[in-house]
């Protein structure tokens, strides 16, 4: 039972956070003989050069991080052909799409994002008294300009969406996102978290449309999710904003020195890359001849609904007791998929032999 005078305190304070619940960030493994093939982390460990700079800024512990991140995003400029003014750094860039709600919303106000996506948006826009709009995908996971410019989320403040997508692992043309950016009025918010693993991507458009607001992170591509690296990237007056309402120092010397050096060495990355994108068509290949239909992706997941008309938790369940984890997403009408990870070749083995095993239960009417 709440305290009689704590519950007068809590009654006092602004509601909106009042009933909403602590994101996820996917299921922990319950030790370490699961495989963790739920949260899209790149498994492979850093090149040593990027290491070594993580050890070497332990050496600066006792120092507060630069002012501003002004280093990481130097880099980060030089990396991505734009001036420093361009870019802000977070801590990921889930802390950067809290700073664009907060900047840019008010009470009452709405944004547009493309469903299903990432389901932490809405939770920010209950924390900003927001209304959350969402415009589903069209079946060929093209962009629908007319529904996002003139349908009912055409008073939203700005537009919201991932490419590739997560969690369908699809990819629009750059030449969609462009129409979209040219015939808008309004912020375009890109999310390429995925972007490494596609065959193109929205930089080249941050010059020309100064209405397009881009994010970077290095958790995926870069196998630095532990360190919480990501980048926004647009017109110095956007950028401008969002830095006059970022926390002072946000950022950790271990994140700055490995940023900096993971945008320095982006090349010894390529070989990671590779392995993931054979890898994720090879487990596509796998699946489709046990029934599952894989979606085409442009990422390090594969969404897969299942076979027969299962539900998808029904196979979350069952091969979680064979040891693996993936993701499920029910609440975003994707009932009859899951989500799995691109892992390292031996991961990858130990999925496809369970759901052999599971497929052939099911074959005995096990």
């Amino acid at each position: 039972m709440v305290d009689a005078k704590l519950q007068s305190v809590l009654s006092s304070l602004a509601q909106p956070a009042k009933d909403l619940e602590a994101q996820s960030p996917g299921q922990r493994a319950p030790d370490a003989r699961y495989v963790k093939l739920n949260t899209n982390e790149n498994p492979f460990p850093l090149p040593t050069m990027v290491w070594r700079s993580a050890i070497s800024a332990l050496e600066r512990q006792y120092l507060y991080p630069e002012d501003d991140n002004i280093g990481l995003r130097e880099a980060a400029a030089n990396a991505y052909g734009l001036s420093k003014d361009h870019v802000i750094a977070g801590n990921g860039s889930s802390e950067l799409l809290g700073l664009i709600y907060r900047a840019f919303l008010g009470p009452g106000d709405s944004i547009a994002m493309m469903s299903p996506g990432f389901s932490f948006n809405r939770k920010l826009a209950v924390l900003q008294s927001a209304k959350f709009l969402e415009v589903l995908w069209s079946d060929s996971h093209s962009i629908p300009i007319d529904q996002l410019l003139f349908g009912p989320a055409k008073d939203a403040k700005f537009i919201l969406l991932a490419n590739p997508n997560n969690p369908t692992g699809t990819f629009a043309p750059i030449a969609d996102i462009e129409r979209l950016v040219a015939q808008s009025d309004r912020l375009v918010v890109l999310d390429e978290a995925y972007v490494d693993f596609a065959p193109d991507n929205g930089l080249r458009l941050v010059r020309r449309h100064p209405n397009l607001l881009l994010l970077r992170t290095l958790s995926k591509s870069y196998a630095a999710a532990g360190i919480r690296v990501g980048f926004g990237l647009g017109h110095p007056e956007l950028i401008g904003r969002l830095r006059n309402i970022q926390n002072v120092f946000n950022m950790n010397v271990i994140a700055h020195a490995v940023g900096v050096s993971i945008l320095s060495h982006r090349a010894a990355y390529e070989e990671n890359h590779r392995h993931i994108r054979h890898e994720r068509e090879r487990v596509a290949a796998a699946l489709r001849q046990f029934g599952f239909r894989v979606a085409p992706s442009h990422t390090n997941f594969l969404l897969a609904r299942v076979p027969n008309g299962q539900d998808g938790r029904w196979w979350h369940a069952a091969l979680e007791r064979e040891g693996i984890l993936v993701a499920v997403f029910p609440d975003d009408g994707l009932d009859h998929c899951i989500r799995i990870s691109i892992g390292t070749n031996e991961q990858m083995d130990s999925f496809l032999a369970a759901v052999a095993a599971i497929s052939e239960r099911l074959k005995r009417g096990g």
